[in-house]
């Protein structure tokens, strides 16, 4: 089940790459993933129809109880086959009607049916809900296209928002219901169902979710918006897989759920009225795609009416109903869109004599269309046969008879809207759109043709179909007339009156729906969606435009006050007490303080950005004292690189602002409400500091690494816990450095490409005057970027001779981290030091020429090494991240001892430094130029200063 989830991921990523190789041939090499889930499936068939199931978990992180739980049971199988089924034709329908940006189009089906089928093994609800939101950004992205139309945008935000939202409520009721039930496995909870106040809250919230992604009302806005998607997109989507994850989760949790006080209420009534009121609608529709939009609506109500019924005669009926929905709604969405491609219109007031023009598909789309309407011996007559089973003998149902009425109006509102399809899709005499109409190739027909026909197989061989629906419904007990067996005929019953009194029913209402009255006016939804955006819109315009005054100042003190005022009063109130704390642990320690404090005052008091962050480097190395003098050598290090580097670039952007701050008075009683803030900040990071220290009764941390130091292979603890016992939580920092640098990067960039640093002429006409120490030719790579005033041939040959010492400094720091101070962070941050030397004397060019790789491929091969040295171990059947020892014997050189982790180091390595060189790249600029630009800046900052005065 992995593999398949896998093979699904990787084949979609390939998929644009292989675009230009593939050619149409994209769809056929997307179909084989489907198809080989359908063959796997069915090679698991036997075992899970005889009441067994399949299990595979991939650990993540044990300790924390995450891990990827899949299980293969009934119920999976059954929508297993329908989304890979329905999904293999799709795609190779796709072949003939989609036209332009294939291989995306094929990616991301391939990729939401990759979701899909994550979704329907899930067996934990956290991975449940991660599949169910990827269904979702999916189809935001298949609606929405590249993003050209107004309309598909607005469709695809629509049933974002919907869906999404859906999907969060729901995810707070899962969580609800596995914190009551003690485990958030699926099987776990079904086993023992939890029950209780929480529990009847959890029900409300899960159906809620699945309201909303089964598109029923009032929710169901987003469905007919959605019908501007390409037809391929509607028939995968929004007729046989995604509009029916809600439909599935109802299904899935009826079985434990369906006693609890809520569940039967909501389900009965949201679905029936659904059923019948979306049905009505489909008759009034007149663009084909919209009456199967609505009809889809319908039977989504139907269907989680079955299966959160929670009994079994119901259940079966709703299993057999999803065979069937997904192969006549997807065999009828297909045929709009052959008769949109070749007709170039699917108004029915526009098409007329179809059926003669494209007579097979006319007798494939009827097929499919008899087995929506319920005539035998289609699987919608099995399904129909049995739902009026369940409701009409339904004991266990209060008010099935009432039921049983709304289920036969719905029935034959569903024959009216699948008779006025065929007849306005394929009846009347030719018109101007059949004349100029092509006949579709065999191969643009086949994929109708095989799910009309699967119809009509399911429904004559119906014993199979029975095995595949009865596995599930089994997990309900029978009625007291013993099991519900599925049949085409079982006598002259009052189930096959209501049936006939169906077709007689829904034949007269299409016959005289012209003269039926017109739907009783309901709220129109698409208005009070849009409605509520607009007002969502207006409220956070008020909202911000009385908090966000653009005033930072205010900003933190806002920020720091709610700190203080919120955590600070519960500290204050809970506060144990302190004991005796040693004032200070070293002589050094006083002297390092008042460094520290005296530095952070004069930077308030600053006026010059220069000096400003030369003081708050100040206050960083004096920090790093007092990690030197507490016996951290490694923390020291790497605070003391840290503030060096983040000098080095913060001095590089204040190049390109002015030197001073700009002039601002600020009144006393501001100032004053600042100090206090900050003061009062200080006390309360300085109380927390102690309660924290003295509140310890367990063991620190530290001593359980500390026993696990030789199984690491290690002697410094510090680089163990980076690269080993907390490599996680390194991998996670060292991948948001390297989305904060492409942010940075991004933002720097924004105005496009930087125009270059000097003129052709290079800076002797700015500086004719040479010096003693000024070279007179330029033998560094990019001297020309250096005004000359600027440039010094000691730096300069100091840097070349300096530079690959650093550099084998920084491999040493990284190759000797685990024994002693230093690793992969502090390395990188040396060998970064080492390029911004050459920099600053050589400019971009020389810059290039020491490392001649993109700084981007640095960084992301970093990232990419840790990655892989941490999954890696999975495949040996290890955890993630786990390291190993090993030893070798060269014949030469001896005894060779490392652990896997050095790997994991090193990529941390070249991500920092890749990191270096992307902020050089964007933030180093010629200091001739800014120096131009910042005195300019600077001038023009003193005239309004003089303006103002004036």
């Amino acid at each position: 089940m992995l593999f398949l989830l896998a093979a699904h991921a990787a084949v979609a990523v390939a998929l644009p790459w292989w675009r230009r190789s593939l050619g149409r041939a994209v769809w056929a090499v997307a179909a084989l993933v489907p198809l080989a889930t359908v063959v796997w499936a069915g090679t698991r068939a036997a075992r899970v129809l005889d009441g067994g199931e399949y299990r595979e978990t991939l650990s993540w992180a044990p300790s924390l109880g995450l891990a990827v739980g899949l299980r293969l049971d009934a119920l999976s199988l059954l929508m297993l086959w329908i989304v890979a089924g329905v999904g293999v034709l799709v795609l190779l329908y796709c072949r003939y009607y989609v036209e332009q940006d294939a291989a995306r189009q094929a990616a991301l089906l391939l990729a939401f049916a990759g979701a899909m089928t994550g979704l329907v093994l899930a067996d934990n609800v956290f991975v449940l809900y991660v599949f169910w939101e990827l269904t979702t950004v999916a189809s935001f992205l298949l609606v929405a296209g590249r993003g050209e139309g107004k309309e598909e945008r607005r469709a695809a935000r629509q049933a974002l928002l919907v869906t999404a939202a859906g999907g969060l409520v729901m995810l707070l009721g899962l969580v609800l219901l596995g914190q009551t039930a003690g485990t958030y496995r699926i099987s776990a909870i079904l086993a023992d169902p939890p029950r209780g106040g929480a529990v009847s809250a959890a029900v409300v919230l899960v159906l809620t979710g699945a309201f909303a992604k089964s598109a029923q009302m009032p929710l169901h806005g987003w469905l007919p918006t959605a019908m501007v998607a390409p037809t391929p997109v509607s028939a995968y989507l929004h007729a046989a897989a995604m509009v029916k994850a809600g439909a599935y989760l109802v299904a899935r949790l009826a079985p434990a759920l369906a006693e609890v006080a809520p569940w039967r209420p909501m389900v009965l009534a949201v679905g029936l009225t659904t059923m019948v009121l979306a049905a009505w609608r489909a008759l009034r529709a007149t663009d084909l795609k919209l009456l199967l939009a609505y009809g889809t609506i319908s039977e989504l109500g139907l269907l989680v009416t079955l299966l959160g019924a929670g009994t079994r005669t119901a259940a079966l009926a709703g299993a057999v109903m999803l065979l069937a929905h997904a192969a006549f709604k997807a065999a009828l969405f297909l045929s709009v869109g052959i008769l949109d491609h070749r007709a170039g219109t699917r108004d029915i007031r526009e098409l007329s004599g179809m059926g003669r023009r494209m007579p097979v598909l006319f007798a494939v789309t009827a097929l499919a269309a008899a087995s929506m309407a319920g005539i035998p011996p289609l699987i919608g007559y099995l399904g129909k046969e049995a739902y009026f089973e369940a409701f009409l003998h339904g004991t266990q149902l209060d008010g099935h008879g009432q039921l049983t009425v709304v289920l036969v109006i719905g029935s034959a509102l569903t024959v009216a809207y699948a008779a006025r399809f065929v007849q306005g899709a394929f009846g009347g005499r030719p018109g101007e759109a059949a004349h100029r109409a092509e006949r579709p190739e065999p191969g643009f027909v086949a994929p109708v043709a095989v799910l009309a026909g699967a119809g009509l197989a399911l429904g004559v061989g119906y014993a199979g179909t029975a095995a595949l629906a009865t596995a599930y419904a089994d997990v309900y007990p029978s009625g007291p007339d013993g099991p519900y067996k599925l049949s085409l005929w079982h006598g002259f019953t009052p189930v096959l009156g209501l049936s006939a009194l169906t077709l007689a029913l829904g034949g007269l209402v299409h016959l005289g729906r012209r003269s039926l009255p017109a739907l009783p006016h309901l709220p129109d939804v698409q208005r009070v969606f849009d409605r509520t955006v607009v007002g969502a819109g207006r409220l956070a315009s008020a909202v911000t435009r009385h908090t966000q005054v653009g005033s930072l100042p205010l900003y933190l003190a806002v920020l720091l006050t709610t700190v203080v005022a919120v955590p600070g009063a519960a500290l204050a109130a809970g506060a144990p007490p302190l004991g005796s704390p040693l004032p200070w642990w070293s002589p050094v320690e006083p002297f390092l303080a008042v460094v520290v404090l005296t530095a952070a005052a004069a930077v308030v008091g600053t006026r010059h950005r220069l000096t400003g962050i030369l003081l708050a480097g100040a206050v960083g190395y004096g920090v790093a004292g007092v990690f030197l003098v507490r016996g951290a050598p490694d923390l020291a290090l790497t605070q003391f690189l840290v503030e060096t580097m983040t000098l080095v670039v913060v001095v590089l952007v204040l190049r390109r602002m002015p030197a001073r701050f700009s002039p601002g008075r600020t009144r006393p009683r501001v100032r004053l409400v600042r100090a206090v803030a900050a003061g009062a900040v200080g006390v309360f990071v300085t109380g927390f500091a102690l309660v924290a220290s003295a509140a310890r009764t367990a063991p620190a941390v530290s001593s359980g690494y500390a026993h696990h130091m030789e199984e690491a292979g290690a002697k410094n603890i510090v680089n163990a816990i980076l690269v080993d016992f907390r490599a996680l939580d390194t991998l996670g920092e060292i991948s948001v450095l390297l989305v904060a640098a492409v942010g940075v990067v991004s933002l720097v960039r924004v105005d496009g490409r930087r125009r270059a640093s000097t003129s052709d002429e290079g800076p002797v006409g700015l500086f004719p005057t040479a010096r003693w120490d000024e070279p007179v030719r330029t033998w560094l790579p990019g001297a020309h970027e250096r005004p000359g005033g600027e440039r010094s041939v000691l730096l300069e040959v100091a840097t070349r001779l300096l530079f690959p010492s650093i550099l084998v400094f920084s491999l040493f720091l990284l190759f000797s981290g685990h024994y002693r101070p230093g690793g992969g962070f502090a390395g990188g941050l040396v060998a970064g030091q080492a390029f911004v030397l050459r920099y600053l004397v050589g400019g971009h060019a020389d810059l290039g020429a020491a490392v001649r790789v993109p700084a981007g491929v640095v960084a992301g091969t970093g990232l990419l090494l840790a990655a892989v040295v941490g999954t890696l171990p999975l495949l040996l059947g290890g955890a993630a991240l786990e390291s190993a020892v090993v030893t070798l014997h060269p014949p030469v050189v001896g005894t060779v001892k490392f652990t896997t982790s050095l790997f994991f180091d090193v990529g941390v390595y070249l991500l920092v430094v890749g990191v270096i060189l992307k902020l050089l790249s964007a933030v180093g600029v010629s200091l001739g130029q800014n120096r131009a630009a910042a005195d300019g800046s600077e001038a023009a900052s003193d005239d309004e200063k003089q303006g103002g005065q004036r």
